[in-house]
């Protein structure tokens, strides 16, 4: 049963496994009237002495309605930090979740470009627009190193299908386009810069893609992202 404070909920985790080699699902409690929009996120720490005061941010991958909380979160093994220590924990240990967060919130169709595990603000919104059939006019550009690193592969097909475009920066498969997300790139499979633009991934990424759509024509109103 999770514990609730006025400025943070324990939960304990219900489900923990890899969904690839490097990215572990949580699926954990949800206290009482805890809401959060699509793309949202909030500040995670392990509820264990030593690692209760480090907090980080993790953005939830489930539908709001559902009666539990999911987070997908890339696991770093080569330093000691928390998602370290977070790839060793399982099924009921406890996680102190505080207050809701984020500012890539859907305004209506366009293109979504993550880069990594940028896709997670990004599940919850697309999970949702399916549910409720709108997902009509968005598309998703997803770049990442390898096949190996891809995230939620087979649900982003299902749902987006020829509107799913897979870029590999490190390999040549069969489906994937290996190439960066250039200027080229974007002049190639971009037809509307007038559009919705909404942009996740490492902090690089993401200012060198609001670059180059901005100077390609793109509205600073319309390229959404998290400052």
């Amino acid at each position: 049963m999770s514990q609730t404070n006025p400025n943070y909920h324990i939960v304990k985790v219900l489900e923990a496994y890899f969904i690839t080699h490097d990215v572990k699902r949580f699926v954990v409690e949800k206290p009482e009237g805890y809401n959060f929009v699509p793309s949202q996120a909030t500040e995670v720490s392990i509820n264990l002495r030593e690692w209760k005061d480090q907090l980080r941010p993790f953005t939830f991958t489930c539908l709001p309605e559902q009666h539990y909380l999911e987070f997908m979160i890339k696991i770093y093994r080569d330093h000691d930090g928390v998602t370290n220590m977070l790839g060793q924990i399982n099924k009921d240990a406890e996680l102190i979740l505080h207050d809701v967060f984020g500012v890539i919130q859907y305004k209506g169709p366009g293109t979504f470009i993550a880069g990594g595990a940028g896709i997670t603000p990004f599940i919850s919104i697309f999970r949702s627009l399916n549910k409720h059939r709108h997902l009509d006019g968005n598309r998703l550009i997803y770049s990442n190193k390898t096949s190996a690193d891809v995230i939620m592969e087979e649900e982003l097909q299902k749902i987006l299908k020829h509107d799913f475009v897979k870029i590999f920066t490190r390999e040549h498969v069969l489906g994937y386009i290996p190439r960066r997300i250039d200027r080229n790139f974007l002049i190639e499979n971009i037809a509307d810069f007038g559009q919705n633009f909404y942009v996740c991934g490492p902090d690089q990424f993401v200012k060198n893609i609001n670059t180059l759509l901005l100077d390609l024509g793109a509205s600073s109103e319309t390229v959404i992202f998290e400052e």
